[in-house]
Formats: C-alpha cells, sequence, structure tokens
C-alpha cells in the first residue's frame, strides 16, 4: 500500500501568454500571484480552491493545457498503479514522473512536498 493525494492544478500556457494567463486567473480565483525564484511557476497563494493553483511557463511550441500534479510516496508503486489502468509515462526522472492518461492528458507524480499530504493522502495499490 502507499499513498497518494492531488495537489495542484497548473495552468500551462506559452511564455508569450503566462502574464494574461497569470493575471486572469488570479483574478478569477481571487488570488495573490507568487512567482517562484528559478522556476518556471507562479502559485496563485490564497486562491478560492481545495487544491493548490499554479501557472506555468511552457515555452513558445505548445498550446495552452491544464494539467494536475498528484503527490504520493512511493513513485514506483503510483506509476505501476497507473499505467495498469492505462497512462503511459511521458518523462522519467529519479524523483517525479510526467504521464498522460489514456485519452492524452498531462499529470505529474512527485513526492509529498505539501502540508496537506500526512492529513489528506488515501492509501492505494
Amino acid at each position: 500500500m502507499h499513498r497518494i493525494m492531488l495537489r495542484e492544478v497548473i495552468i500551462d500556457a506559452p511564455a508569450a501568454d503566462i502574464d494574461a494567463v497569470t493575471t486572469f486567473w488570479s483574478r478569477a480565483l481571487a488570488a495573490t500571484p507568487h512567482p517562484i525564484p528559478g522556476e518556471p511557476f507562479v502559485a496563485l497563494r490564497g486562491a478560492a480552491s481545495l487544491p493548490h493553483v499554479a501557472t506555468q511557463s511552457i515555452g513558445g511550441d505548445e498550446a495552452a493545457r491544464f494539467h494536475l500534479d498528484i503527490e504520493t510516496d512511493d513513485l514506483e508503486a503510483e506509476i505501476a498503479r497507473l499505467e495498469g489502468l492505462g497512462a503511459t509515462v511521458r518523462t522519467r526522472d529519479d524523483d517525479y514522473a510526467v504521464m498522460v492518461d489514456p485519452v492524452g492528458l498531462l499529470f505529474c507524480l512527485l513526492p509529498p512536498v505539501s502540508q496537506e499530504f500526512a492529513d489528506r493522502a488515501k492509501s492505494v495499490g
């Protein structure tokens, strides 16, 4: 058994549109934009939402999209479980994986970093 939790909704946008997307979603969700130093992310702090919300610059070649970040305390087990459900690995690193669901929607598996993981994660497997 291992634990999982949907942590965040990421709004991905081309670099040329990231300021407009960040402004729109921070206002739409009554949030305060907080750039993450050295990262392409802007956290939307205090958003009117259950999960965390952020924007991310994805360069200039890809279309805007949403993706989900899921925390897990056992990356290998969660990858195997989700592959069994029809997902595939797009990119793999030591401590995270970018996957696609059966219809091609992106999501990331990450180690637990949020304060909520201990209280809100569910056991699976």
